[in-house]
């Protein structure tokens, strides 16, 4: 495991289009992703320890900021010939067992992780109605610790006043996980 930083947030870089196969059969696009308020695009796999520790959180902030106007993905970007755990096979159950309430999404040429500058699992990155970029930070400050009652949900409360306001926090903490398994070239 090599565990990587996410650079600063580019405040206002327009989100980068993709069209992905959801793990629900579906096709997805950025179009039909964002919601009324903005968007979260998250890295995410099956295999990493940084994100198996929050997958609960990521789920309850997800439904939560629903209610704000607020939609979520999820893309899985690994390689999965030397991820197996992250096949599509896996990333179905996976999304079944937890219910993710966001489209699970393969980005099996890793084309759109690079389009985005993603680096680790989980990267984050929040985008306002406009999509354009206003958060690149962490969960909250629990990283892959169990979160303390009290833990400031970072991501909840920029993504929240995303939007509110269409800005994004000014001051952001990067988050940290396992980098990206790139394919060999």
């Amino acid at each position: 495991m090599v565990s990587t930083e996410t650079p600063i947030c580019d405040f206002g870089l327009p989100a980068p289009d993709f069209r992905l196969q959801g793990v629900d059969g579906k096709t997805w696009t950025l179009k039909e992703a964002r919601g009324n308020n903005g968007l979260l695009v998250m890295f995410i796999c099956n295999h990493c320890p940084y994100v198996k520790a929050v997958r609960d959180r990521i789920i309850r902030d997800v439904k939560e900021l629903k209610g704000h106007g607020m939609h979520a993905v999820a893309i899985m970007s690994n390689d999965p010939a030397d991820y197996p755990e992250d096949s599509f096979d896996n990333m179905k159950r996976v999304a079944l067992e937890h219910n993710f309430p966001f489209p699970y999404l393969f980005d099996e040429t890793q084309e759109v992780a690079k389009a985005y500058g993603a680096v680790c699992t989980p990267d984050f990155f929040g985008y306002n109605k406009d999509l354009k970029l206003q958060y690149r930070g962490r969960l909250d400050e629990s990283g892959k610790q169990p979160a303390a009652p009290n833990a400031r949900r970072d991501l909840f409360e920029a993504m929240k006043q995303v939007a509110q306001t269409g800005q994004g926090p000014k001051d952001q903490i990067p988050s940290i996980g396992c980098s990206i398994k790139w394919k060999l070239a």
